[in-house]
């Protein structure tokens, strides 16, 4: 009997498995935005205080009548790691204070609550920055539309008040001879010559070369102006053709040299801007990290019998 209510005791029960959905329990929703949208608040409008005063402390320094205002490198370096600073401090200050508000203790959470308080102030801030410049850039606008309205307005009046002073029959006459004089540069006159050959000139310029022809005609035009032989004319538009190729290639030189620069200059200014950004979203996450609560462990006591 004692075995049989041994074994009856010793027997296991039988469990019922129960199924639940993937992903089961739900977790309730961990993330505050009033805690996120306090912090970026906090963190833009420390990082602008602190940013206002680096202003005023380089303002101070400046010292026209001594002479001994700091040179414009240094401000420019003192001033990006005044504003470096005072963003990273605005930054950890403002994913402490989400990190505090929101209540929670787990770290995780803390570290997400500091990066949401870094996009927040990131998105904030250039969105006031966009509108500041375009506000710039339509009052800029405005100011120079008034401007070129005025410089039209007084063109006019000036054309109207010359006008009546042209004589139009002169430059009519002035253009027919021009154009229908005779063609031996030796009978043209100089403003014939000259006209002629600024056209071919020109088509140097625009071509990179003349034809025969064209060239043989400025040579004659050159030997006429000038009062010299027509060879001497073709070594001078030869030399002037090597001086107008030569410049052309420096300023080309030039121009790639300064764009080269200038993409450097881009590149590395983009890439200081991105440590920025990843300085400011570790100052952000530190801070939050700091901020958040601590467990505390509560231990329950059972009165004695």
């Amino acid at each position: 009997m004692s075995g049989y209510n041994q074994s009856q005791h010793t027997s296991t029960q039988p469990t019922v498995a129960t199924r639940a959905p993937e992903g089961a329990p739900v977790l309730r929703h961990r993330i505050s935005w009033g805690a996120i949208l306090a912090g970026a608040l906090v963190a833009i409008a420390v990082g602008a205080s602190l940013n206002v005063l680096g202003f005023a402390i380089g303002v101070t320094t400046v010292d026209v009548q001594a002479r001994e205002t700091p040179s414009a490198t240094t401000l420019g370096i003192a001033g990006s790691i005044w504003i470096l600073v005072s963003n990273l401090l605005g930054l950890a200050l403002g994913g402490y204070t989400a990190a505090r508000l929101s209540g929670t203790a787990d770290e995780h959470d803390g570290t997400l609550h500091g990066a949401a308080v870094w996009a927040t102030a990131f998105l904030v801030s250039a969105v006031l920055l966009g509108s500041m410049v375009s506000g710039a850039a339509h009052t800029a606008t405005n100011a120079l539309s008034g401007v070129m309205s005025g410089v039209g307005q007084a063109a006019g009046q000036a054309a109207q008040a010359a006008a009546p002073q042209v004589d139009t029959d002169a430059l009519v006459e002035r253009a027919r001879v021009a154009l229908s004089g005779p063609s031996d540069p030796a009978r043209m006159t100089p403003e014939q010559r000259g006209a002629e050959i600024s056209t071919l000139v020109g088509k140097r310029v625009a071509n990179g070369n003349l034809s025969d022809a064209d060239r043989t005609r400025l040579n004659q035009l050159v030997a006429a102006e000038a009062g010299i032989p027509e060879q001497e004319a073709a070594s001078r538009v030869q030399a002037y053709e090597a001086e107008a190729q030569r410049v052309a290639q420096e300023t080309e030189q030039k121009a790639r040299e300064a764009a080269d620069t200038a993409a450097k200059a881009a590149a590395m200014a983009a890439f200081w801007v991105f440590a920025a950004l990843v300085l400011g979203a570790g100052a952000a996450i530190i801070g939050a990290r700091t901020g958040t609560r601590d467990m505390v462990h509560l231990a329950g006591r059972r009165p004695v019998a």
